[in-house]
């Protein structure tokens, strides 16, 4: 399995006085994955963004933490409107970029494991999946095409990887990775229930 995850890069920009800092997690061929973190009524300047996929870190006055939103191309404002700070990872989808690499997906996770993996949304752009496991549950062998996945709790899990490979996999909240396609099965060997979501790119 081969793992890209772009440098940091850290800037910053200044919104009405406040300090907004905007942190890169991915920027490859075909997505951009950058944190957002505004205090309570910040917001940025309206801006055009490609078609994305925003994951909430924390709750706020339109969405609860761990939320998902689907966006699609064009301007807009990103704005806080609650008495708390915001966190959210806004994955935007290159346009023309086309689709990554993947073979055939057979083993689709929401088929063989739907008690642990749900749809939350799905359009002609991406699947949205969350995958909830309880501790020591593991999930069946199954597929993904490339994805962006956003990890919604500390976690420690391992992967069992098609060719054997056992990778350890361990996660603080808020944590951000790209895959590309694979197939795998995922066990919670840790203490508490793993919460994470799948952006998959079509």
């Amino acid at each position: 399995m081969r793992r890209a995850i772009a440098p940091l890069i850290l800037f910053a920009l200044t919104v009405g006085g406040a300090r907004n800092p905007l942190q890169v997690e991915i920027d490859n061929r075909w997505a951009r994955a950058t944190r957002v973190i505004l205090a309570p009524h910040q917001s940025l300047a309206p801006k055009d963004y490609a078609a994305s996929v925003a994951v909430y870190l924390t709750d706020a006055a339109d969405h609860k933490d761990g939320g998902t939103a689907y966006f699609e191309a064009g301007k807009r404002v990103i704005e806080n409107r609650s008495e708390k700070p915001l966190e959210e990872v806004l994955i935007e989808f290159k346009p023309g970029a086309g689709r990554p690499p993947s073979p055939p997906i057979k083993l689709d996770p929401v088929k063989l494991d739907p008690k642990y993996h749900t749809v939350d949304f799905e359009n002609n752009r991406v699947r949205v999946l969350r995958t909830v496991l309880e501790p020591h549950i593991k999930s069946p062998m199954h597929q993904h095409p490339a994805y962006v996945v956003v990890y919604l709790t500390e976690l420690h899990t391992t992967m069992a990887l098609s060719d054997g490979k056992l990778v350890d996999n361990v996660r603080r909240k808020g944590d951000v990775a790209w895959r590309d396609a694979l197939m795998h099965s995922t066990e919670n060997i840790g203490s508490r229930t793993a919460m994470e979501i799948q952006v998959e790119l079509k």
